[in-house]
């Protein structure tokens, strides 16, 4: 089992795996479990983008990771080789991001990803796959990927897209965002909110992800503030969202927060 290169930049070298039961559970980086007990979940410190890499191919995992021990303001925090090892290390680590693949073994990256969503929502998924066709994307999307890059990235497009995914925003590479938009145009009706969401909650929704206090939101609206608690407590219950913070989150990765 392998760390950086030999070649790593100097500071890295505390950046190398530590071994601890085998290839079969992971890789955590020596002292990425006790930053990740230091800092709250989705938390961007000084230490820059933390970041947990799931690849099933290990040459592709590697060379990831040495890509990124190249990118300024991006740590790399573990590695994992199925999707099972990376809902592990995402509850673990707690990183800012996981850069997923999506076809694993064991567990697939559309199934971590949607568990590490629900279980952790200030982690973000990006999904990093060679797949961009239609079904790939949408079952990403639909399991709470805030992004979707395929491999031809290069680092510095892998490196925006990750700073953007621990930022709360949404990245798609120039194919997969075509397909979106013109599965929309094909479809000639709009997209149902998600996880039964209403109209009505979904207007509260995005002028929660605008910061507005309820007494405000309840002017916007016309309805009384009460009500506005009413939908907000809804709407929390329906996303999973324990506070405004996640509820923002949220409507940024669904595409319901304002421009």
């Amino acid at each position: 089992m392998t760390g950086l290169p030999r070649n790593d930049r100097p500071g890295q070298a505390e950046g190398r795996a530590q071994e601890r039961d085998g290839a079969a559970e992971g890789r955590v980086w020596s002292g990425a479990a006790e930053a990740g007990g230091l800092r709250g979940a989705g938390e961007v410190g000084g230490r820059g983008v933390r970041v947990l890499v799931a690849d099933d191919q290990q040459i592709m995992r590697e060379g990831l990771v040495a890509l990124l021990g190249l990118v300024e303001g991006v740590e790399v925090v573990g590695d994992a080789g199925d999707g099972e090892q990376a809902l592990r290390l995402a509850a673990e680590l707690r990183p800012d991001v996981v850069l997923m693949d999506l076809r694993m073994p064991v567990m697939d990256g559309v199934t971590a990803t949607r568990r590490i969503t629900r279980d952790h929502p200030g982690v973000a998924v990006l999904v990093l796959t060679t797949y961009s066709d239609d079904e790939s994307v949408h079952a990403a999307l639909a399991a709470g990927a805030r992004g979707y890059l395929t491999k031809d990235a290069g680092r510095a497009e892998i490196a925006a897209a990750l700073r953007s995914a621990a930022a709360g925003q949404s990245t798609f590479d120039a194919s997969v965002s075509r397909r979106l938009v013109d599965a929309l145009v094909r479809s000639g009706a709009a997209v149902p909110p998600p996880d039964g969401l209403t109209a009505r909650e979904v207007e509260v929704l995005r002028l929660v992800a605008r910061g507005l206090p309820n007494g405000e939101i309840a002017a916007a609206l016309f309805i009384a503030e009460t009500t506005v608690k009413t939908h907000v407590n809804n709407v929390f219950a329906k996303i999973g969202a324990r506070n405004r913070a996640e509820a923002t989150a949220y409507a940024h990765r669904h595409g319901l927060a304002p421009a």
